[in-house]
């Protein structure tokens, strides 16, 4: 009787992982696909936005090499170092100021602290791009919205206020043993080197997280860059570039080297990714065995 339950488990339970299985897989191809077509299109021979088929007829690197030579109309390069400056900068700007006040938020206590904490949620709730017109005059009035100047602009409004979002990393750092703190206290550490020396190496993944979304967060956006640059095409991001490859008038010539861009621009996002996921490991495994 005993041997039979446990042979009716083992089916039931391998039914259940098949199903499971099978699910994922069917999940995971419905992710894989868009990825797929656009790479596929990013080689394709054919001019235009609309094939009969999915796959290619012809292959081809001339979309790729057109992206990077053909200035005319689309400086490409242009805006993927514009793009590249501007995020590379947010990100260490947002970072410090993310952790920054997370930790304020988590190891400090001061009048007015849960009331802030309050006050950043509900500010949390309400999208940014609500204060663009606001904030594109708040940089005219200063002088930000004009020529070289764009730049600046755009790393002000990607950093500037990130330190709201202290909600998650001040969760991690909760989770940090205060007696750490204590202690170094007693050896006579400032509360800055506590910061530094204790738990900044403690929190790895945190940090690795906070990289990775300081970084996508203006290296994707485009409204923000769209409202700030204008017309001013010297200054133009990859977003507003691809933008522009979709327009009427551009679309015919250009639509295949917007899939190439788009495989181009995920390719910094992908180095950072490899290159920070080892730190996050880490992080993780030193947690554990602390």
């Amino acid at each position: 009787m005993k041997k039979k339950e446990t042979t009716s488990a083992k089916t039931r339970r391998f039914i259940t992982n098949s199903i499971v299985h099978i699910c994922l897989a069917i999940l995971a191809a419905v992710w894989v696909f868009p990825i797929l077509w656009v790479v596929l299109t990013s080689f394709r021979a054919e001019k235009g936005s609309y094939t009969t088929t999915f796959l290619p007829k012809s292959y081809t690197l001339d979309n790729y090499i057109k992206l990077f030579t053909d200035t005319t109309v689309l400086d490409f390069p242009q805006m993927f170092m514009n793009t590249l400056i501007i995020a590379i900068f947010s990100c260490l700007i947002s970072t410090f100021f993310v952790l920054s006040v997370s930790y304020c938020m988590s190891r400090l206590r001061f009048k007015m602290r849960k009331p802030y904490m309050n006050m950043a949620m509900i500010i949390g709730l309400f999208p940014g791009f609500m204060s663009m017109v606001a904030v594109y005059y708040i940089l005219k009035a200063i002088g930000l919205s004009e020529g070289s100047m764009i730049r600046v602009a755009l790393v002000l409004v990607y950093s500037a206020g990130t330190g709201l979002g202290f909600q998650i990393a001040k969760g991690f750092f909760d989770t940090i043993p205060k007696s750490l703190d204590e202690a170094a206290y007693l050896d006579g550490a400032t509360k800055f080197q506590v910061f530094t020396k204790v738990t900044m190496p403690l929190s790895k993944p945190i940090i690795v997280y906070t990289v990775l979304t300081s970084f996508i967060s203006p290296w994707v956006d485009f409204i923000f860059a769209k409202v700030i640059c204008r017309a001013e095409s010297k200054y133009y991001t990859v977003a507003i570039g691809l933008w522009k490859m979709l327009e009427k008038e551009y679309i015919d010539n250009w639509y295949t080297c917007f899939a190439a861009g788009a495989v181009c621009i995920s390719i910094p996002i992908a180095a950072l990714f490899m290159f920070m996921q080892r730190y996050y490991v880490d992080g993780l495994s030193g947690a554990v065995k602390g």
